[in-house]
């Protein structure tokens, strides 16, 4: 038994802060919980390290749902369009997520259980203590053979199933992970934008895209009309405003949405006769399939784009391998805003 992954029994699970639940019938509790070994996962269904847990939670819900474990996700959000329900839901039905996830929009459990980070999972045994927490994506055969320890110990007969295979290359031991460009973010409370003028909140400005000799990586630069918003910045011209981002990764991903203002994202207020179009460029060629991400397609002129239908992260580029290049988005309708820009590093040899 792989007792020694477990913490001591010393520190109790807090209960649940009142909130929406989805995928129950009825609020879990802790006294309700009693008896069931549980597994608590805060996410964002923005976050690219939550999003690369989620087929793993899924996989161990329908391993030993029926051999006493719980799942549970409290879903914590880092950006205000996240908030909503309705988007969360559409989350659920994308990711096919099946175990109950409670909605923690004013960080109530967030603080009850002292989180830092997204994801963090937190394994609770039968008597409500919790024995063991992962900060980040990875250790899942780790967090796996503590969930089986946690199951023995609540019934030392229970049967259980070998350790699962990692469920994508790059999860397997031999895989090498570099150091890519880090997060950034595009509002102007956390932003990243390397343009001389600066933000200007609230109001659009035009931008004047510097010269690739001066363009460095750490910094997304503009060019255009935009407006600075606390978490966004939002391209306030007609067409063709561009952004452009120097990276170093395997994957570049783009929390975006058809608009800054979540009331206008939640009643689709969008104009009907221009698509919320961004074409995707990379060292000044359309993208080569070998190299496009999953939520690319192709016009009829060969030109790579993505629609920005609904605020989340999208996966925009996908090399080969780890390698570094200058990713160009050229914004094609009014109002389109960028959030944050994740990476992903990890390579199988």
């Amino acid at each position: 038994m792989d007792t020694d992954l477990l913490d001591p029994p010393v520190v109790h699970m807090p209960d649940f802060a009142p909130g929406e639940w989805l995928n129950t019938d009825r609020p879990l509790t802790r006294e309700s919980l009693r008896g069931r070994v549980v597994l608590v996962d805060f996410w964002d269904y923005t976050c690219i390290n939550c999003l690369r847990t989620l087929p793993y939670l899924t996989a161990w819900h329908e391993r030993y749902a029926q051999r006493g474990l719980v799942v549970i996700g409290i879903h914590a959000p880092e950006f205000r369009f996240a908030r909503s329900r309705a988007q969360v839901e559409q989350a659920l039905v994308e990711h096919h997520i099946p175990y109950p996830i409670l909605l923690d929009n004013e960080y109530a459990n967030w603080d009850r259980f002292a989180n830092r980070a997204w994801p963090t999972k937190y394994l609770i045994d039968h008597e409500g203590y919790i024995r063991y927490h992962s900060e980040g994506e990875g250790y899942y055969q780790e967090t796996e053979r503590a969930i089986q320890a946690a199951l023995r110990l609540r019934d030392p007969h229970v049967p259980l199933p070998p350790i699962m295979s990692p469920l994508r290359p790059e999860d397997a031991p031999g895989a090498v992970c570099y150091r890519p460009t880090p997060e950034l973010y595009a509002g102007y409370e956390r932003g990243a934008l390397g343009n001389a003028e600066g933000y200007a909140a609230g109001s659009p400005l035009v931008y004047e895209m510097p010269y690739h000799t001066e363009r460095v990586e750490r910094f997304f630069y503009a060019g255009g009309i935009w407006r600075a918003e606390r978490e966004s910045f939002a391209f306030a011209g007609q067409d063709g405003g561009r952004i452009i981002l120097p990276y170093r990764a395997v994957s570049v991903n783009a929390v975006l949405s058809p608009s800054a203002d979540p009331v206008e994202v939640a009643l689709g207020l969008r104009p009907k006769d221009v698509p919320p179009l961004i074409e995707v460029w990379q060292d000044g060629e359309p993208l080569p399939p070998t190299h496009a991400g999953a939520d690319i397609f192709y016009d009829r002129a060969g030109i790579s784009a993505v629609l920005v239908e609904r605020p989340r992260m999208y996966e925009l580029i996908h090399n080969p391998g780890f390698e570094a290049h200058e990713l160009e988005l050229v914004f094609r309708a009014h109002g389109l805003a960028l959030y944050a820009f994740t990476f992903t590093s990890c390579v199988v040899k």
